[in-house]
């Protein structure tokens, strides 16, 4: 009878093969256990960074070529404007902002849903470089090939942007202001103001506050 043991130990061969075959086993078992405790605490780690608060950006977005950046997307807008007659209004209205010109310019499309009716109108910015300044134009859509406005002209510093124009209004000469403020993520905030004595004091006729989309 031909014998079925191991040479050296004796010991079958038939249980050496199981043995090395449950040895792999388990080293497979606990490979898959170490697998499955790595992918978890990747899960926890993930899942703890995605609930951390997320720093808000800089006020004002940025300065320079990239003042205007925070306003790109679509947003709803809510406005409160002055009549010639001091009475004050509100109604709602959208704004999208795309990027032109690399970056160095950029395009403001406004709806206006005014109580009297349904408005369209356009910003026009371009940033110059050279003095640091972004200037902006305004078409109405009311009267789309009406002479434009001297361009408002200025730039953000500390999260404040402040823009100015010397015009003719009505007969007079009046200076312009616009202001940004308030800017974050998810809002921001404009006004308009005239000044009929060369910026010592002004009026604000026109507010509106952003909310994003998109």
């Amino acid at each position: 009878m031909t014998s079925t043991t191991n040479d050296v130990s004796g010991v079958p061969a038939v249980l050496n093969a199981r043995s090395s075959v449950t040895r792999e086993i388990r080293k497979m078992n606990l490979l898959q256990s170490v697998a499955c405790a790595i992918a978890l605490l990747g899960m926890a780690w993930a899942a703890q960074c995605a609930d951390a608060p997320k720093p808000n950006p800089p006020a004002g977005g940025s300065s320079g070529v990239h003042g205007f950046d925070f306003e790109v997307g679509s947003w709803s807008v809510h406005h409160r404007g002055k009549r010639a007659t001091g009475d004050w209004f509100e109604f709602e209205g959208t704004c999208t902002t795309r990027l032109m010109m690399s970056g160095a310019g950029n395009v403001e499309e406004h709806l206006f849903k005014r109580p009297e009716g349904t408005a369209t109108g356009v910003g026009l910015r371009t940033y110059d470089p050279k003095t640091a300044q972004w200037a902006i134009w305004w078409i109405d859509g009311r009267d789309p090939h009406g002479a434009l406005d001297p361009p408002v002209k200025g730039r953000f510093e500390d999260g404040i942007g402040t823009f100015y124009a010397d015009g003719i209004l009505n007969g007079k000469s009046v200076r312009t202001r616009y202001t940004w403020s308030k800017i974050t993520a998810t809002s921001a905030h404009w006004e308009q103001a005239f000044s009929s004595d060369a910026g010592k004091t002004w009026e604000t006729n026109w507010y509106m506050d952003f909310t994003r989309i998109s």
